[in-house]
């Protein structure tokens, strides 16, 4: 039999850090799992955090707290934070997203929980958590929630390492120092939450914008080209080419086409509506000329758009410089690309658009 430490407890302290040591496999279980289902929870709903991290008090910290305030507990059932489990969010406003899975997957006892974040004292802001003591459907043994941003986190571990609240005491002006890093800090939170739900807004607008076709409204960029792929514009002109040999349209993204229209000076969607509407025949004319002799039964779904870039830069006059800028843009910088332009210009030129 392993012996035990002695830490001049009460007979009562005693028997409480006894229970304990009966109790810590059981803990390390508990724990373990809540981890695991708060993991899959996070997953499963798609968010995003630092951290899902836990600890079973060990029996030295144990002691010093029955040390302390022995007398106020009578069982140790009585102490709520034996396990401890710690989920830090990004955004202040994911805390209440994990409150809402922890409500979900576990009892709450709501008269020892504590919402630390409507205290607000001056110096609080470490210390802002949202505190759940639970337990798991059909355990006796609470455990202990605490949510809390990363910034506040990283408050609080900052408190405890500078012995902030030791009893030491701290010069009045390094304590005025840190409570306006905490103000600072804590509108750093805020910021950076509102700033996400800022552009969340945007791009629910902009989806909307899209759904709704109103193209000239909707400046291009990443979020509304990646929106407006979702309608597929070039699949009719694709279709149309890949009639040509009864072929099979391979897909592929089309995102680094964004770059070419940058690159071209498009500066709307309504831009590429444009370029469909205006430049479609021509770009399946060349498409014709390309593979009509030919017995190519698969293309590539970037077939419709880089032909209608291709026609766009030679009706405005690009000629071979124009073209090898854009085949950099789309596959990267190379000599070969000059010698590709002048190839796909030789065969432009049949064109009824290159003899006018």
């Amino acid at each position: 039999m392993s012996e035990t430490k002695d830490y001049g407890l009460d007979l009562h302290c005693s028997m409480i850090l006894d229970e304990y040591r009966e109790i810590l496999p059981e803990a390390e279980e508990i724990k373990n799992e809540v981890i695991s289902m708060l993991r899959k929870a996070v997953s499963d709903n798609n968010l995003m955090v630092a951290a899902v991290e836990g600890r079973v008090k060990t029996e030295s910290s144990l002691a010093g707290k029955l040390e302390l305030k022995g007398n106020k507990y009578h069982f140790l059932s009585d102490i709520t934070d034996i396990i401890g489990v710690r989920v830090i969010t990004f955004y202040t406003d994911d805390v209440d997203k994990i409150a809402a899975i922890a409500e979900n997957l576990f009892e709450v006892d709501w008269e020892n929980s504590v919402d630390k974040r409507k205290m607000h004292e001056i110096d609080s802001f470490g210390y802002n958590s949202l505190h759940y003591i639970c337990r798991l459907p059909g355990h006796e043994q609470r455990f202990e929630i605490q949510m809390r941003t990363t910034l506040q986190h990283m408050w609080a571990t900052m408190h405890h390492d500078t012995g902030y609240k030791s009893d030491v005491e701290i010069p009045s002006e390094y304590i005025r120092t840190m409570n306006r890093l905490a103000g600072m800090l804590e509108l750093a939170d805020d910021e950076f939450a509102r700033i996400r739900t800022s552009i969340n807004d945007y791009r629910r607008k902009v989806q909307a914008l899209v759904e709704d076709g109103d193209f000239e409204k909707i400046p291009l960029n990443g979020d509304t080209y990646r929106n407006y792929l979702t309608l597929n514009p070039f699949d009719k002109l694709n279709k149309r080419i890949a009639a040509i040999n009864q072929a099979e349209v391979h897909s592929t993204s089309l995102m680094p086409y964004l770059e070419v229209f940058h690159m071209l000076g498009f500066k709307t969607l309504g831009d590429i509506e444009r370029l469909i509407r205006d430049h479609g025949e021509n770009a399946y004319q060349l498409a014709v000329l390309q593979i009509g002799g030919t017995d190519l039964d698969i293309i590539s779904a970037s077939v419709a758009v880089q032909d209608l870039c291709i026609v766009y830069e030679l009706e405005r006059g690009g000629g071979i410089l124009g073209l090898k800028k854009l085949f950099d843009t789309i596959d990267g910088e190379s000599a070969y690309n000059r010698s590709r332009a002048e190839r796909v210009i030789s065969q432009a030129s049949h064109l009824r658009f290159m003899q006018g």
